[in-house]
């Protein structure tokens, strides 16, 4: 945007402010020729959505947010933009005035999401009213200028057939996922940031069977499957007088008490894992969920990890383990950017009583764990 558009735009909106008009074409027009500025209609046009953006929708980041193929924009700086269409971060051509402008944004999704963001409480993470996830960082916490981190949430889940063409798996891997539903075994979607953990998990519950009732806890509501009987819990923070907390873990014992055919916790982070484990020893077949892990093989440990914030000791926690989870898909995202199945492991419990994966696949490969696998599906299928 130019230093003469920006000029512009300040002194219009100063007027609009000082009137109570909206930014209508009619009463930009009217700013304009209060200014001594004629423009023709479609340069008032242009201000008019210069002006509504700014207001009610993310400013210059609402061409990149449109844009189907961007899962991440990311502000760094008033002249740092990155965005993720798929094949890694790319720089964008969007600039903001100044660092302010980027401030201003930051506070305006955050109050949009009804979240608080200045010098008292210099970060926020939110979802705003269009599904986007938002996380935002302001100066001092964050040195420079304000930084934003806006995640995209697609209305339409993938279906596996897009996956497929995408990279994300072959034929043989999706049909051996399928198989893992419909035997109504329960399993962990695990993997790094960004390797389309929610993308994966919100296509494989759309192929539940539609007799079936979903029920989501998550911390940010992102999962959007593509099935007939969802019931979605979020959590919520605790407003300025830390009153109305509502956790993860409210969400899942909740969640137990709306007879889920499928319970699904978005992500297991913390002490909701307990009773996630505990659900799944006592009849609710099928559930799943994501954690964040480096790879398949440790799983379990970081499972022990998060079960010792809720005071379970390890044996216990393994204990339940062994009974409660049997399948662990992971993924990767490899330098170009692209996100695939990278293993799909089973998870075994040693003489010692501490449970272990076992690679049933590797990429296109079986692994000595392809036979208890394909016993278990074929022993779910048969119930």
């Amino acid at each position: 945007m130019s230093a003469e558009l920006h000029d512009v735009l300040d002194a219009v909106r100063l007027r609009l402010a000082a009137s109570g008009d909206e930014p209508t074409p009619a009463g930009v027009a009217t700013a304009l020729r209060a200014q001594g500025r004629l423009l023709g209609d479609t340069e008032v046009l242009g201000v008019v959505h210069a002006l509504r953006s700014e207001i009610v929708g993310a400013g210059p980041l609402e061409p990149l947010l449109a844009d189907p193929q961007v899962t991440d924009v990311l502000v760094n700086g008033p002249d740092e933009v990155w965005v993720d269409r798929g094949s890694g971060l790319e720089r964008s051509d969007v600039r903001f005035q100044d660092a302010a402008a980027v401030r201003r944004l930051a506070q305006r999704l955050a109050t949009s999401a009804g979240r608080r963001l200045d010098d008292a409480r210099p970060w926020a993470d939110a979802r705003l009213p269009d599904g986007t996830r938002l996380h935002a960082v302001l100066p001092p916490v964050v040195v420079g200028a304000p930084c934003l981190s806006l995640r995209v949430v697609r209305t339409r889940a993938f279906t596996l057939d897009e996956l497929i063409a995408a990279g994300s798996m072959d034929r043989a891997t999706a049909a051996l996922l399928r198989a893992v539903l419909d035997a109504r075994l329960s399993f962990l979607v695990s993997g790094g940031t960004g390797c389309g953990k929610t993308t994966l998990l919100s296509c494989l519950l759309g192929l539940v069977a539609p007799h079936e009732r979903i029920v989501l806890a998550e911390d940010s509501a992102e999962l959007r499957p593509h099935h007939p009987h969802v019931v979605r819990l979020e959590t919520r923070p605790a407003n300025q007088e830390g009153m109305g907390l509502v956790t993860l873990r409210d969400l899942v014992r909740q969640a137990l008490r709306m007879r889920p055919d499928r319970l699904v916790v978005g992500e297991v982070r913390g002490p909701e894992v307990t009773d996630l484990l505990a659900a799944l020893n006592t009849g609710h077949e099928g559930g799943c969920g994501t954690v964040h892990a480096n790879a398949a093989a440790d799983v379990p440990a970081r499972l022990e990890a998060l079960g010792s914030t809720a005071g379970l000791d390890r044996v216990a926690l393994h204990s339940q383990l062994a009974a409660a989870l049997s399948v662990v898909v992971h993924l990767v995202r490899d330098r170009a950017g692209r996100r695939r199945v990278a293993e799909i492991h089973v998870l075994e419990r040693g003489r010692d009583g501490f449970v272990t994966t076992v690679p049933a696949t590797l990429g296109s490969e079986r692994g000595p764990g392809w036979n208890r696998l394909a016993a278990l599906c074929e022993r779910g299928a048969d119930r």
